[in-house]
């Protein structure tokens, strides 16, 4: 077995005092457990943020058929209901409802490009407005009287 020469110096009877002082210097660490572990955390967060940068890019270039949200804002002094239908690529019907309080913000996740006829319906069943959007990006309507 190879034991290096300081070792064996210190081994000796005569040099235990120096054994004693000296040994705890020789192997002592140049860095404490918290600055490794320290230093590992910060090497795994930069490569998650690395990760979930490079998937949300991904999922965007992927998903280009549905836009992401429709948002409508109330900025009437009454509750509005808002029916949107149109019909995929496929030509399956889609409809979308909901009912959006004063001052109020509702929105729709995930509906597919194309074009849509859209009806708003004030709270005494009268329709306030209608017509037709062709929904490409995300955006956010605000109804509002004139």
């Amino acid at each position: 077995m190879y034991i290096p020469s300081i070792i064996q110096f210190l081994l000796n009877k005569n040099n235990k005092f120096l054994l004693f002082f000296l040994l705890p210097t020789i192997f002592y660490s140049q860095s404490d457990v918290d600055k490794i572990l320290k230093g590992g955390e910060i090497i795994v967060n930069g490569l998650a943020i690395l990760k979930t940068k490079k998937s949300d890019s991904e999922s965007k270039t992927v998903n280009n058929k549905v836009v992401a949200t429709i948002c409508v804002k109330n900025k009437l002094a009454e509750k509005i209901a808002v029916k949107f239908s149109g019909k995929d690529e496929a030509g399956v019907a889609v409809i979308k409802e909901m009912v959006i309080q004063n001052d109020g913000k509702e929105c729709v996740f995930e509906i597919p490009k194309g074009i849509y006829t859209y009806e708003i319906v004030l709270s005494n069943k009268e329709v306030f407005q209608k017509g037709e959007y062709k929904f490409e990006d995300e955006i956010t309507i605000t109804v509002k009287k004139d």
